[in-house]
């Protein structure tokens, strides 16, 4: 559990990059210096930890790319102390960052694995979420809600309608939206039944996956 120097002058290479490809928010850009990601990862890539790159974890998930990562919060506007619900916890790296940011994030994770692990994980390393969840994402967490953001880490079909609905009036939901390649999607809920929809091209994500009983 160590991060020494050398993992932080890493970190600002990554930064560097990452606002190369036009990442502004320097508030982002702050979280993704800050949060340890070679520590998300399992030991044998510790090489590959600070590469704007996705990488395998357990379950048949990936810690995903910074870049990713650090657009998908951009497009949220964090602001401190917003209640932020994320479907698709994973490693925890994008909790992480999320709480770097002073959100209070609730988190729902699918695969019971990944969800032990990240549990006992993520408060050693002083990220606390509200609560994190092992449940279906699609459902959302009807009785947190409603939320100011939504953010969904994991490739939707489509666009699940307990998301929009838990959303507060003026609330972001970011969701990547298809089969094999997904558009990066944001709603921005303008009253009880308008939602506002702008799309920002195509990323790669794994399925979220539903279920089905």
């Amino acid at each position: 559990m160590k991060d020494t120097f050398k993992h932080k002058g890493l970190r600002q290479q990554l930064v560097n990059v990452i606002k190369t490809k036009g990442i502004t928010d320097e508030q982002v850009l702050k979280a993704i210096g800050n949060v340890p990601r070679h520590l998300f990862m399992d030991s044998g890539f510790l090489d590959h930890a600070y590469q704007d790159k996705a990488f395998p974890i357990a379950a048949d998930q990936t810690i995903s790319q910074p870049y990713t990562v650090a657009f998908q919060t951009e497009l949220l506007q964090v602001k401190k102390g917003d209640k932020i619900l994320e479907i698709g916890t994973g490693s925890g790296y994008q909790t992480a960052v999320l709480c770097e940011l002073g959100a209070k994030v609730f988190s729902i994770e699918r695969q019971l694995e990944l969800f032990k692990k990240t549990s006992i994980f993520l408060p050693k390393l002083g990220y606390r979420a509200k609560k994190l969840i092992f449940g279906d994402g699609y459902k959302g967490l009807k009785e947190e809600a409603p939320f100011d953001s939504i953010i969904v880490t994991a490739g939707a079909p489509f666009v699940p309608k307990p998301l929009l609905n838990q959303l507060k009036i003026g609330g972001r939901l970011v969701i990547p939206v298809g089969d094999n390649i997904q558009i990066m999607t944001l709603f921005i809920r303008n009253d009880a039944k308008e939602f506002e929809q702008h799309e920002f091209g195509e990323f790669r994500f794994v399925p979220l996956l539903e279920d089905k009983n």
